[in-house]
């Protein structure tokens, strides 16, 4: 069994890249697409690889492409938000319940039950993610952000039940005492890497309560553009954490 105050390195090759904006450029395309498309097969198209993206970026605009006046669209941005798999999405398509489209109605209900079921499995841990901080003063805001909600992304996928942001100590005990569950806090911080690349160190600590360290996790790549290298750090330290301390 790996002590959890193991320290993991994970090397990431990735290969460099030529464009220079720190937030994914491939969603940003595909989510200007999605909503500026000429044809609705270009839009149907944008909606299906935004699903497949694993972004937690592409929940916004594939919620807006419920809206789309193209009844194939909008079925299409329904299956995406059930293959994106993000808890996001419910409210959204909640929204479109009535949606007049048969074919695009029944993506909705789909995708609709999927997420619901998601939401309704059995916690496995509970969370309370910390804000993430960039120690290399490099980041824009948006990537930090970008990086935190890819760590929820991958909690929820391993079972964890996020805990709100200011939540009371009896309110979280209650949490736990009533689930029976054991809790976490995560405390995320980006820091410079080796060779001009980024590593990522993940603090895991019992909460709630006063603090105490149970183990760090840290994971690094070089070679790719921050957003690349963030993309892939932030899952593998949660897969880390997930084997550390045998979350799976």
């Amino acid at each position: 069994m790996r002590s959890p105050s193991h320290l993991v390195t994970l090397l990431l090759l990735v290969c460099p890249a030529t464009v220079l904006a720190q937030t994914d450029p491939e969603t940003a395309s595909l989510a200007r697409r999605l909503k500026q498309g000429a044809e609705p097969s270009h839009r149907v198209q944008a909606a299906r690889v935004l699903g497949a993206s694993e972004d937690p970026e592409a929940l916004q605009p594939l919620c807006a492409g419920l809206q789309d006046e193209s009844g194939e669209v909008r079925a299409a941005a329904a299956g995406a938000l059930e293959k994106l798999g993000e808890l996001g999405g419910v409210e959204c398509l909640e929204a479109r319940k009535d949606e007049p489209d048969p074919a695009a109605k029944a993506a909705v209900e789909s995708a609709l039950g999927h997420l619901r079921r998601l939401k309704a499995r059995p916690p496995k841990l509970y969370v309370m993610v910390g804000e993430v901080k960039d120690t290399t003063g490099t980041l824009s805001p948006e990537l930090v952000k970008a990086t935190e909600a890819r760590l929820r992304r991958k909690l929820v996928q391993e079972g964890a039940w996020l805990a709100p942001e200011k939540e009371s100590e009896a309110a979280a005990k209650g949490v736990l005492r009533k689930k029976k569950l054991k809790g976490y806090r995560l405390m995320t911080e980006i820091r410079p890497g080796p060779s001009g690349g980024l590593k990522l160190s993940v603090m895991c600590l019992n909460y709630p309560g006063k603090p105490n360290l149970l183990g760090t996790v840290e994971v690094q790549a070089s070679g790719g553009e921050p957003y690349e290298l963030l993309r892939a750090l932030a899952p593998g330290a949660i897969d880390e954490l997930a084997e550390s301390f045998k979350w799976k």
